[in-house]
């Protein structure tokens, strides 16, 4: 693909044209500004949408990423418009999402001169990027867009940042675009050694009450069919973590629940009860294992993964095998033995039964005035698609809907992991709408996250996008506010909130918006959301003080979790 001098800005965008890009995110300013003229150009090729802040921006690609399973593009300015990507970079790396990034950088005559917007976000942006690099030279900028997108997606997918100076963009230079398929020192794939499956099928054929963890690792690799032909012969129970949720459908006989702080009573109690720990795509935690030191220690743990850096990192384990999950999978499910535990399986009801009766009945249909998060997303999950996508913010309601939303399909978990980023929720939405207008994208936030990225509700207004927004609102910054009851005393320290008319907010951005408070308005509303033709904020007025539950605190083993 060849065309002879052309605008630095024009390969850049000619570039993503090439990656295949449908649709970037961003915001304009003086350093990026011959970009967005290139962009003019292009409106038919590539869809941009103006977000009203460069963390919305980023968000929206992350969430565009999670559901796509493409590479997010987003792009801003240099200085505050590049660092404030920071934030997303920093969560797309822990929760391994595919993003290329490009900030528009000064004139490379002034690097190091401390011009107007200069700042050095190669160096702000190393932490918490896969890979990053600055383009000085017209002719650098094609394959670095190339090398940012192999990076981004191949092997564990992570976040790029490509930061171009303003003359790279201004200069003319050829453009020969190639598509990186690799280079030396970067190795993605990683060769099944057969001797790990062998032992890890023994063991797992001498086991007596094995159990599965699987993680997000399991959609990235696009290996859930594999995950669910392995338990079906093999038999054996499988928990989910936070963000390996819809992977296999929660309605699958093997399917026992979540783990975690705030997961499912039994998948926690009875990890250190099993005798074989097989976990699948997922790095052990600690908002998985709690206290180290008493986390699983009578169990031999078979670890599959693709990172090599994830292995014997927090949890040693007695068979390694490394590569990729869809592969492992297969090859193990050929290794075992067709299996059933029923006494095993029965375990796990017991506990079941105990949290149901204890926590989840008074949850989703409490006998208390006012109303519970539980109850609110039960309701959603009445009249939901099977293929909704839940996009949650971080906090109460975030882990309230983990617990609740019935995940059936993969791909239908866009949250904050391992960063836990609050004012996330909004932005990813939108993301997730903008790749797919026909699908259920449904946002549940706190009303503390929310005030952090609220004006993106602009960017859904301006595009449409028919996100339906259900806002939770118990006047606190509510888990702080959980902690701080639980573990200080009840000192609520600078956690309660007095919060605006969100409802008057809503309808200044044109979304369609109603408020609830009481438990016999609450159907109709989530019926009238969800048929909706448009974005809707649904406020739902929810207890204060409603606690999150169960629970394991920071330090404890995951045995003491707790029930109330």
């Amino acid at each position: 693909m060849k065309d002879s001098m052309i605008r630095g800005a024009d390969i850049v965008v000619r570039s993503l044209i090439a990656e295949n890009a449908e649709i970037i995110f961003g915001y304009p300013g003086g350093a990026i500004m011959p970009v967005y003229d290139a962009l003019h150009d292009y409106h038919d090729q590539l869809r941009h949408v103006l977000t009203r802040h460069e963390q919305g921006a980023i968000h929206a690609a992350q969430g565009y990423a999670r559901v796509s399973g493409k590479v997010g593009v987003c792009i801003a300015t240099s200085g505050p418009g590049a660092t404030n990507l920071i934030t997303g970079l920093a969560d797309a790396q822990i929760d391994s999402t595919p993003l290329v990034c490009i900030t528009g950088q000064v004139a490379s005559h002034l690097l190091g001169t401390d011009a107007f917007q200069e700042t050095d976000v190669v160096g702000i942006s190393m932490p918490g990027t896969k890979w990053n690099i600055q383009v000085r030279r017209v002719e650098d900028i094609a394959p670095a867009i190339a090398k940012g997108f192999y990076i981004a997606k191949s092997g564990r997918p992570g976040p790029v940042l490509i930061d171009i100076t303003k003359d790279a963009q201004t200069n003319f230079g050829d453009f020969n675009y190639e598509p990186c398929l690799g280079f030396r020192s970067y190795r993605t794939h990683i060769p099944i050694e057969k001797s790990a499956i062998q032992e890890a099928a023994f063991l797992i054929n001498m086991a007596k009450r094995p159990y599965v963890l699987f993680g997000q690792g399991v959609v990235l690799g696009g290996a859930e069919t594999e995950l669910k032909a392995f338990l079906e012969k093999s038999g054996i129970p499988a928990a989910c973590t936070l963000l390996g949720s819809g992977a296999l459908s929660e309605d699958h006989p093997n399917y026992v629940g979540k783990l975690g702080m705030h997961g499912n009573y039994a998948p926690n109690m009875l990890t250190n009860q099993c005798d074989i720990l097989i976990a699948v795509g997922m790095r052990f935690d600690d908002r998985v294992t709690g206290d180290l030191k008493r986390y699983a220690k009578q169990a031999k743990v078979i670890h599959l993964e693709l990172d090599p850096a994830e292995i014997n990192k927090n949890v040693k384990c007695e068979v390694a095998v490394l590569g990729s999950c869809k592969d492992s999978l297969a090859l193990l499910t050929a290794a075992v033995n067709k299996n059933t535990y029923p006494d095993w399986m029965a375990k796990f009801k017991e506990l079941s039964d105990q949290e149901k009766a204890t926590v989840i009945d008074p949850d989703l249909t409490p006998t208390k005035p006012g109303l519970t998060m539980g109850e609110v997303i039960h309701q959603v999950n009445k009249y939901k698609a099977d293929d909704a996508i839940l996009v949650t913010d971080v906090g109460q309601h975030q882990m309230i809907s983990w617990r609740y939303f019935n995940y059936k399909k993969p791909r239908t978990q866009v949250t904050s992991g391992g960063l836990g980023t609050m004012g996330f929720a909004l932005p990813a939405a939108l993301g997730a709408q903008m790749y797919d207008f026909s699908r259920q994208v449904i946002c549940v936030v706190g009303d503390g996250g929310i005030q952090m990225t609220i004006q993106e509700l602009g960017t859904i207004m301006q595009t449409k996008a028919p996100v339906k927004i259900v806002l939770l609102n118990n006047n606190f910054l509510g888990m702080v506010r959980q902690w701080q009851q639980m573990f200080f005393d009840k000192r609520y320290s600078f956690t309660e909130l007095d919060n605006p008319d969100f409802i008057k907010i809503a309808e200044a951005y044109n979304i369609q918006a109603q408020k609830v408070s009481v438990r016999d308005d609450l159907q109709e509303a989530i019926e009238d959301m969800l048929i909706h033709d448009g974005p809707y904020f649904l406020e739902v007025v929810v207890e204060k003080e409603d606690n999150v539950f169960p629970m394991i605190a920071t330090g404890c083993s995951v045995e003491e979790v707790r029930l109330s």
